[in-house]
C-alpha cells in the first residue's frame, strides 16, 4: 500500500485541539507564491520539488512511503533537506520546538534520500516566510543518518498496525468484489452499454459524458464498473456526486441492494456542516465548543472504532462522534481518505473554498461519478465567483472602532475603496477585476489574523469572522480572473454590491478533473450534449454517449398547445386560456397532475383562475422557502389511484421539477407552461454577450439550452418506471419553431401539435382508453 509522507505524520503525530487556522487552507495560492519565491533565491545548488518514496517491508507488509520535498540543497559540507512553510505568524515567535509535524516531514524526507545515496549524516531546515511581509526565518539541524532512521522506523512502526489494517480490509474488500454480478437478471436497454463505456473511460483515464433517459439505471451502469475498477486497481476511491439530497439517496439505496448481495465497501456519506453540527449557535473555536477541544487527541480513536463498521452515513456518524466527543463535521472529513465510496455535494471536489485538499491537492487515482451532470453548470459558476457587500464593513466598523481602533481602521478603508468604486463606476459591469480594491483587502486580513489568533473574544468576533472568509473566498477568486469572467456592481438604497462573475466555468472544472483519474457525467437531461461537453470543460478526447429511452413511447401521450404565448409581455392575455387548457387535461381523466410555470408570479395568476372555475379539484402550491418537512408533505399528497383529482401547482426548475419520484398512478401527468427561460437579468446578459462573442452563440448558452433543461427535467417526472403510464402538454408558441423541434429527443418524434380543447379531451380520453 501507498501512504504521502504527510499523511503519515499528520495521522500519527497530530494532537490537540481542531482550531481556526487563518494560515491554512485559505492562503494555498500564496503559499505556492511562498515556495517559488524562496526556491528562485537559491541557484544552482538548489533542486526544488524533488519526488522522493521509499519501500518500507515488516512482517511480510509492504508501505511504500512518498512525497515531494521542496528543496535540496547540495553544499561544499554535504547536502540539506528544505521544508517550506508559509505562516502568517511573528517570525521571532517561532523556535526549534514550534511545529513537531513539520520538523517531522522534514526528517523523513532526510531519511530517505539519505538511504538513497548511502550519507552518514544530512542538514534539515525549515524555512519559515510570512505572507504578510515577505520575511523569511531559517531553523537548521544536523541529524546522523542513525538518529533519522530510528526516527522514521518508530514511525511507521507505529502506523504499520493500521496499515495493516487497512490491508486486510481490502482483500476482504476486493474478494466480494471479484464475485460480484449484476444485481439484476437482464440489462436493460442502453445499460450493458453503458456499463461497458464507462469501465472503458476509466482504463483510459478520461472523460464520458451520457445522456441517458430517465429509467436506464444510471446509478447501478456507473457503480458497477466502478467498483470492478476498482477490485483491478485502476482507481483507489469512488466520489459519487451529487448536488441534491434525493439524489444522493438512491446512490445509497443501489449500494445497499449490492451490500445485501454480498459486497463489503466502506461508504461514506459526507453530510453540509450546518447540518450535522452539534453546537451551530456556538464559534467552532476551542474555548466554546466541547467537540473541538482536544479533537486531534480522540478523532484516531474514533476512527479505528467506526472501521468495525461499513456503512458511514449521517446517523452514524453521529454516533459515534458523540460517542469520542469529537465535531461529526470534521470527523466525517477525516474518514474520507479510508472510505471506498464517498458520496458527496459537488462542491468537496470543485470548489476551491472547501474541496478536500487533504485529498485532491497532488490528485490520485480518483473516480468522479457525477449525477445529475447538468446541475454542474450553475453550480460551478456559483462556486467560481464571489461577491462583497459595502454594508458589513461599514456596520461592524461601528462596533469595533472603541476597542480596536486599527482593525477598525482596515475596515473604513474597505469602506472608502467600494465607495470609490461606487462613484466611479460608468456601468453596472465592467470586464476588468476591481485591482484598486485588493490592497485594502489584504490589508484588511491581516489586522483580521491578528485579532483571531490571538484568540481574543469579542461580542462581534462570529461576525468577524464570517467577514473575514467573505473576502478570502474574494482574494482567492481574484486569481482565476481572466477574460472568462466579468465584474458586476449592484446598488441599492443602503448596501453596494461587487461581484466576481465566473460567465464560462470550463476552464476551471478541466483544471479540478485533474484531481482524479477519470469522470463520468451523466443526465437524463443532458442536451444538447455538445452544449454540455463545452461549459463544462471537456478536452477534445472526451468521450459522449447518447443512449434511447427504455420505455414503450406509446405509454406516454405527448402533446403540444402552440397557440398560447407565455412571452413575459404576452402573459397578461394568456392566464384565461391557460386555466382553461389545465382544467380540460386535468378533467379529461381523474388522477394526479403537476403543473409547471417559469415564475411563481405567473403560477398564482393561473392558478387563482383555475381554481374559481374547479372548485370540486383539490389543488396544491409549491411556496417560496419549503423546509423539508413541507416538501414531503407535499409529496406525500400524491397518493396511488385517487378517488379525487389533486393538481399540484410548482416552479418550472424548482424543487419539483427535478428528482422526484412519483411512479405509476401517483402522477398522472404535467403540464408545462412556457420553454423555461431564466428571468433576464445582468448576470444572463453578460453569459448572452460573453458566447456570443466566443461562439456566436449567446442567446442558446445563456437562455435556450438552460431553459430546455429545466423542461425536459419536468417531462421526466411523468414516466419512472416500465408500468408509468402518463400525459403531457407543453404550452407555448415557441415549441412550434424548428430551432426548438430540432432540439427535442428522439423519443419525441410522435408529439402531437394540438391547440383545440375538444381535440385535446378526445387525444386523452383515447389515451387512457
Amino acid at each position: 500500500m501507498k501512504v504521502s509522507v504527510r499523511d503519515l505524520v499528520e495521522f500519527e503525530l497530530r494532537s490537540g485541539d481542531l482550531v481556526w487556522a487563518a494560515n491554512g487552507h485559505s492562503r494555498t495560492l500564496e503559499g505556492m507564491r511562498a515556495h517559488q519565491f524562496i526556491q528562485k533565491r537559491y541557484g544552482q545548488e538548489y533542486q526544488p520539488e524533488v519526488r522522493l518514496s521509499y519501500l518500507y517491508e515488516q512482517d511480510g507488509m509492504n508501505i511504500e512511503i512518498h512525497g515531494r520535498a521542496d528543496g535540496i540543497i547540495q553544499e561544499d559540507t554535504g547536502f540539506c533537506i528544505d521544508e517550506i512553510k508559509s505562516t502568517t505568524r511573528d517570525l521571532d515567535l517561532l523556535d526549534e520546538m514550534f511545529s513537531e509535524i513539520h520538523w517531522a516531514q522534514a526528517k523523513c524526507y532526510a531519511f530517505i534520500y539519505a538511504a538513497q545515496t548511502d550519507l552518514k549524516a544530512i542538514d534539515v531546515q525549515l524555512t519559515y516566510y510570512n505572507l504578510d511581509n515577505g520575511e523569511t526565518r531559517i531553523l537548521r539541524h544536523t541529524y546522523t543518518f542513525e538518529e533519522l532512521k530510528e526516527f522514521f522506523i518508530s514511525l511507521v512502526g507505529s502506523y504499520l498496525r493500521w496499515a495493516k489494517r487497512i490491508q486486510v480490509w481490502k482483500e476482504i474488500r476486493d474478494r466480494t468484489i471479484k464475485n460480484l454480478v449484476f444485481p439484476y437478471r437482464s440489462y436493460r436497454a442502453g445499460q450493458r452499454e453503458l456499463i461497458i463505456a464507462t469501465y472503458k473511460t476509466i482504463e483510459q483515464g478520461k472523460k464520458l459524458f451520457v445522456q441517458a433517459p430517465t429509467g436506464i439505471g444510471k446509478t447501478i451502469a456507473t457503480l458497477f464498473p466502478g467498483l470492478k475498477a476498482l477490485f483491478s486497481g485502476l482507481i483507489s476511491q469512488i466520489f459519487y456526486l451529487t448536488a441534491k439530497t434525493i439524489t444522493r439517496t438512491v446512490a445509497e439505496k443501489t449500494l445497499i441492494e449490492l451490500q445485501n448481495q454480498g459486497l463489503r465497501i466502506k461508504r461514506l456519506t459526507l453530510t453540509a456542516k450546518d447540518k450535522i453540527c452539534f453546537q451551530p449557535e456556538d464559534p467552532c473555536a476551542p474555548e466554546k465548543c466541547i467537540y473541538a477541544k482536544g479533537y486531534y487527541d480522540r478523532v484516531r480513536l474514533g476512527i479505528a472504532d467506526i472501521f468495525e463498521h461499513d456503512i458511514w452515513t449521517r446517523s452514524e456518524i453521529e454516533e459515534y462522534a458523540r460517542k469520542y466527543s469529537i465535531c461529526p463535521f470534521e470527523f466525517s472529513l477525516d474518514l474520507s481518505p479510508w472510505a471506498d465510496i464517498v458520496i458527496c455535494d459537488y462542491n468537496y471536489v470543485f470548489d476551491p473554498r472547501v474541496y478536500l485538499r487533504h485529498l485532491f491537492l497532488e490528485g490520485g487515482d480518483y473516480l468522479f461519478l457525477i449525477d445529475e451532470a447538468h446541475n454542474l453548470v450553475d453550480r460551478a459558476r456559483e462556486m467560481f465567483s464571489a461577491e462583497l457587500m459595502k454594508k458589513p464593513f461599514l456596520e461592524l466598523k461601528k462596533e469595533v472602532k472603541g476597542s480596536y481602533p486599527q482593525l477598525a481602521k482596515r475596515m473604513q478603508k474597505v469602506n472608502l475603496q467600494m465607495g470609490k468604486l461606487k462613484k466611479e463606476r460608468m456601468e453596472d459591469f465592467q470586464k476588468n477585476s476591481p485591482d484598486v480594491l485588493y490592497p485594502s483587502l489584504h490589508q484588511f486580513i491581516q489586522e483580521a489574523e491578528r485579532f483571531l489568533k490571538e484568540e481574543k473574544d469579542a461580542p462581534w468576533k462570529d461576525e468577524l469572522l464570517d467577514l473575514y472568509f467573505q473576502v478570502q473566498g474574494f482574494i482567492r477568486t481574484s486569481e482565476y480572473y481572466d477574460e472568462r469572467y466579468v465584474t458586476l456592481y449592484k446598488e441599492s438604497k443602503e448596501n453596494f454590491n461587487v461581484k466576481l462573475y465566473c460567465l464560462d466555468p470550463s476552464r476551471l472544472l478541466a483544471e479540478a478533473f485533474k484531481r482524479g483519474r477519470a469522470a463520468i457525467l451523466f443526465s437524463a437531461t443532458l442536451s444538447p450534449i455538445e452544449y454540455f461537453m463545452k461549459i463544462l470543460g471537456a478536452e477534445e478526447s472526451a468521450y459522449k454517449l447518447k443512449l434511447k429511452s427504455p420505455f414503450d413511447e406509446k405509454k406516454l401521450c405527448l402533446m403540444m398547445h402552440t397557440g398560447i404565448s407565455t412571452r413575459y409581455t404576452q402573459r397578461e392575455t394568456s392566464y384565461d386560456p391557460l386555466a382553461e387548457v389545465i382544467s380540460t387535461v386535468v378533467n379529461s381523466k381523474k388522477g394526479n397532475y403537476l403543473i409547471f410555470f417559469p415564475s411563481y408570479d405567473y403560477l398564482l395568476r393561473v392558478y387563482d383562475r383555475f381554481d374559481s372555475q374547479n372548485q370540486w379539484v383539490r389543488t396544491l402550491v409549491q411556496t417560496p422557502g419549503m423546509s423539508e418537512a413541507e416538501r414531503e408533505a407535499f409529496l406525500a399528497q400524491f397518493q396511488k389511484d385517487p378517488d379525487e383529482s389533486l393538481v399540484g401547482f410548482a416552479l418550472m426548475g424548482g424543487i419539483f421539477g427535478e428528482g422526484i419520484d412519483l411512479k405509476g398512478s401517483r402522477l398522472s401527468g404535467a403540464i408545462i407552461v412556457g420553454v423555461g427561460l431564466p428571468q433576464l437579468c445582468l448576470e444572463r446578459e453578460m453569459i448572452r454577450s460573453y458566447f456570443q462573442s466566443t461562439l456566436n452563440q449567446g442567446f442558446e448558452f445563456a437562455y435556450m439550452y438552460p431553459g430546455l433543461n429545466k423542461v425536459f427535467q419536468a417531462v421526466g417526472r411523468v414516466i419512472r418506471t416500465e408500468e408509468d403510464r402518463g400525459i403531457v402538454m407543453l404550452i407555448d408558441e415557441r415549441f412550434g419553431h424548428l430551432s426548438y423541434i430540432r432540439l427535442f429527443p428522439p423519443e419525441w418524434k410522435n408529439i402531437l401539435s394540438i391547440s383545440k380543447l375538444p381535440e385535446i379531451q378526445e387525444v386523452i380520453q383515447s389515451f387512457w382508453r
